[in-house]
């Protein structure tokens, strides 16, 4: 059972290579000591609007190309509610399309990176990522 009350990221991914690899960074680090793994947009939703306003995650890791609801339509939910809007939101995404770009941040996003190919390059901005939303972002409390 996941201690909710602890939740530091939600991963919504559904590749399970990148979700791994994403664990992984993140936990050698020390970044995501409760991390959250849901693998599409449903799920995610599901997890977001279950939970008390005091349960959210610090951050959330969104993949955009996923099966039923996509990251797009995710993130316009979040930004949509009072209490979910502040959350800090980072499109982790394959897609460079200018459109999936503009449209994210027309709702709001936070960040928007488009997730490199080489493995030591995705190491390092997943570890950059965790380092700033994590340790160095001031969010409200």
């Amino acid at each position: 059972m996941i201690n909710n009350l602890a939740v530091e990221v939600l991963l919504v991914e559904d590749n399970p290579d990148d979700a791994e690899l994403t664990i992984r960074v993140l936990k050698k680090h020390n970044l995501a000591n409760n991390l959250v793994h849901v693998h599409d947009g449903e799920e995610a939703l599901d997890f977001l609007f279950g939970q008390e306003s005091n349960n959210l995650p610090k951050l959330i890791l969104l993949d955009l190309k996923m099966p039923k609801v996509d990251g797009i339509e995710v993130l316009r939910k979040i930004k949509k509610d009072d209490q979910k809007k502040i959350i800090p939101v980072v499109v982790l995404t394959s897609s460079k399309e200018e459109r999936d770009v503009i449209e994210s941040y027309q709702l709001g996003v936070n960040a928007y990176v488009v997730k490199p190919v080489e493995f030591e390059k995705f190491v390092d901005a997943v570890t950059q990522l965790g380092l700033f939303w994590l340790l160095l972002n001031e969010p409200p409390h």
